[in-house]
């Protein structure tokens, strides 16, 4: 990729803000968050284990890189990787930078659980890793990476397992460490408002986008806002529900000749008329 598409990003995240990163799962949804407007797309882990029906504990380096680079490889939108635990310690999360750059990835989430991941990290159960470990593991992310405008985010959960103060120390730690994000979880909508007020650097947030207007966003002072939930919902839900009608019997709510209209938008915003371009001069003349 044009390492100057990382660096725009950087400056985006750094001056800006809020960036709107909503979930982005394959090709199809980046080129459409693209013709939206949206500042970037989210391969979330949680999102990603979900559509393979495993937990994100169980995805492997060689998944997310793939998924990602097939995001890539169809769509300019800047995409932010959960990176997850980083796959194991210090020198697995150097593969993983490896890996997730050569894919063409503008920014990286590492957290501080235990690795390898666990399960019941879904049910709310998480165990931190002591600073000291998650700090080895930014210093080896920072000294793996190619370009240095690949961003890195630090993502700490321990506002749930220890203390909100506690978390702003680690965050800050984390920024020590070459961190040029932070990622906290707040509990309520106080500790949202003093998150960006009390840290020195970037802070991104994982909510849904419908909690605040985009002039709250705004004063709210969040450098990225990323919504990893609404869309996969969205669309399983609308899925489930015309799937359970037809099998009952019942046509879904959405008409038949809208479902084909859709499909050919579909078509179009996969970008298959270049490819129908190319075939009209070779194998399908005159078509």
């Amino acid at each position: 990729m044009d390492n100057l598409a990382r660096a725009a990003f950087r400056r985006r995240v750094e001056n800006e803000g809020p960036l709107m990163i909503p979930h982005c799962p394959d090709a199809l949804t980046a080129r459409l968050c693209e013709e939206l407007g949206f500042d970037g797309g989210y391969l979330g882990g949680g999102g990603l284990g979900l559509s393979l029906a495993v937990s994100e504990a169980l995805l492997t380096t060689t998944e997310l890189a793939q998924t990602a680079a097939a995001i890539r490889r169809r769509s300019a939108l800047p995409l932010v990787v959960d990176g997850g635990v980083g796959f194991g310690d210090a020198v697995h999360v150097t593969r993983m930078v490896w890996d997730l750059e050569s894919a063409g990835v503008h920014a990286i989430e590492l957290e501080d659980q235990v690795a390898p991941k666990r399960a019941s990290h879904h049910r709310h159960v998480e165990h931190l890793v002591p600073v000291e470990v998650m700090l080895g593991k930014i210093r080896a992310a920072v000294a793996a990476r190619r370009d240095p405008d690949l961003l890195l985010i630090a993502r700490t959960g321990a506002v749930q397992n220890e203390s909100f103060d506690a978390a702003v120390e680690r965050c800050e730690a984390y920024f020590a460490a070459g961190a040029d994000a932070v990622m906290l979880l707040p509990e309520n909508a106080e500790q949202r408002a003093a998150a960006p007020r009390r840290l020195s650097g970037p802070v991104a947030l994982l909510t849904s986008f419908d909690l605040h207007t985009p002039g709250e966003w705004f004063e709210l002072g969040y450098s990225l806002v990323i919504d990893p939930v609404t869309g996969q919902t969205a669309a399983f839900g609308a899925l489930r529900d015309a799937y359970r009608e037809q099998r009952a019997g019942r046509p879904s709510a959405r008409p038949a000749a809208e479902s084909f209209a859709v499909f050919e938008q579909m078509q179009d915003l996969a970008g298959f008329e270049d490819l129908y371009a190319i075939e009209r001069v070779t194998t399908e003349p005159g078509t």
